[in-house]
């Protein structure tokens, strides 16, 4: 026994199948017994330090402090960093969604483009509105107008949601401020400037390919009319927002695009600005946090107050948009602490050795890690955060520039979205919103995201060879 436990805590291949039984364990729970993804990643992180041999206050801590603790600097670690962005990232995206900015954007494209490049302009709202918007949410907001835009054409469906599925996905996947993005910023230590340069770089060519040729494609191929039910719910929709006063087209452009400048201006200015006041201003505004502060206090005044929203209507859309980032939070948290466990076990450089022996590249294996957690249990951000947990001893290790630690987060984003099928949530929200039969679900919306999947992780592989 007490050699088995040596060659489990120390060996290369001990370790190794250490960190694999936690992966299968947490797995096992998520996907078999349906545990909550928190709850399994703790209990996984939890049973890896104690098969590695780690002490007990290493782990826990002393009765009277964990504060160095691997449970609470693992959790403290990287919910330091992406708390405050994923709350103000949700509260941008509420009160967008609740002034009508993502009806006033998709249908100026639709005017723009006219109705021949309909799809295209779906896919460009998906795209634009995706920025500060989740997922699930965008497809709330928007699903009235493709079903307007589908049934007026008389053409597939298929032809208008894909693009728009194909532009809100990408950017779920690989842009702050989403869970999935600012958790590989925190996980990976790199800067939020360089993930959403190279997530931009990875994103634009993959919704290219998945999000306006693929649809071109299948949707001359599988006709599904709009079902007269969704024409009905579209028409509630408008009724409900008739009379209110739009904001702009201009404002709502600007409110979105304002945090992301201002993050990229800091990240620029560090590259070419020198030590002095202006350096330190640009810094300053281009904190993620304080980037997002601004702009959602803006759209708050512009969008809310100077609309006619009282300080009440604001408090409770705020409060209701919250309510659910507490689980996103508790599972990046606790990835973060699987995360610490397994540096702390020293599997990253045992796993690290054996790469490089069998000449894997690190941007390779994080994208197939990625891929097979995603299709094992569904959850894109679970992948991310889990792969991100596993890579990050030897990302450390491997002294990689920004540029590069960006894309390999890249890779990981690609990687969470391939494949979504019945596992998913996300899966059942485009069949139930449009009216897409399981089948035809697989064939299309799972056949995109490994589309937008593969494209992504090419762009990324492509520029990591040349950087």
């Amino acid at each position: 026994m007490t050699g088995f436990l040596n060659w489990l805590q120390h060996s290369t291949g001990g370790l190794l199948t250490l960190s694999g039984v936690g992966i299968a364990v947490l797995l096992l729970m998520i996907i078999k017994f349906r545990v909550e993804p928190f709850i399994a990643l703790l209990i996984a992180g939890l049973l890896v330090a104690l098969g590695a041999g780690l002490s007990i206050e290493a782990i826990v801590g002393s009765a009277q402090s964990g504060k160095n603790s691997l449970l609470e600097s693992g959790f403290g670690g990287v919910l330091g960093h992406v708390a405050a962005i994923i709350g103000l990232g949700t509260l941008l995206g509420s009160i967008l969604e609740a002034s009508g900015g993502a009806e006033v954007l998709t249908r100026r494209l639709l005017g723009l483009f006219g109705e021949n490049r309909a799809p295209l302009a779906m896919g460009l709202s998906g795209l634009i509105f995706g920025i500060p918007v989740f997922f699930d949410i965008g497809i709330f907001v928007l699903a009235p107008l493709v079903y307007v835009a589908a049934r007026r054409s008389g053409r597939s469906i298929l032809l208008y949601c894909l693009p728009l599925l194909g532009g809100l996905s990408v950017m779920h996947a690989f842009l702050p401020p989403h869970p999935g993005p600012v958790a590989l910023a925190g996980l990976l230590k790199v800067d939020l400037g360089w993930l959403i340069i190279m997530g931009l770089a990875c994103a634009i060519p993959a919704w290219l390919v998945g999000g306006v040729l693929f649809p071109s494609w299948i949707g001359k191929r599988i006709d599904i009319p709009v079902a007269e039910e969704f024409v009905e719910a579209a028409k509630a929709a408008a009724e409900k927002n008739k009379g209110r006063e739009e904001p702009s087209l201009g404002l709502v452009s600007f409110i979105i695009g304002l945090p992301l400048v201002l993050i990229l201006l800091a990240t620029f200015g560090s590259i070419m600005l020198p030590k002095g006041t202006l350096l330190s201003v640009f810094t300053f505004f281009g904190n993620p946090a304080v980037a997002l502060t601004i702009a959602v206090l803006l759209a708050f005044w512009l969008l809310g107050t100077r609309r006619g929203m009282t300080a009440k209507d604001i408090g409770e859309l705020s409060g209701a948009a919250l309510r659910p980032v507490g689980m996103l939070l508790l599972v990046i948290g606790a990835g973060g602490f699987f995360g610490a466990v397994l540096s702390a076990t020293g599997v990253g450089k045992a796993l690290a050795g054996t790469l490089a022996s069998a000449g894997l590249p690190l941007i390779a294996l994080s994208y197939v890690i990625a891929c097979g957690l995603r299709i094992a249990q569904g959850s894109a951000t679970v992948a991310i955060v889990t792969t991100a947990g596993i890579v990050g001893p030897q990302v450390v290790e491997a002294g990689l520039t920004q540029p590069q630690l960006a894309l390999i987060g890249a890779a990981i984003a690609a990687g969470s979205i391939i494949a979504s099928h019945v596992n998913d949530g996300g899966f059942w929200i485009v069949s139930r919103y449009f009216g897409i039969s399981t089948k035809d679900t697989l064939k299309t919306w799972t056949v995109q995201e490994t589309i937008l999947s593969v494209v992504g992780f090419a762009v990324a592989a492509l520029l990591m060879a040349v950087i």
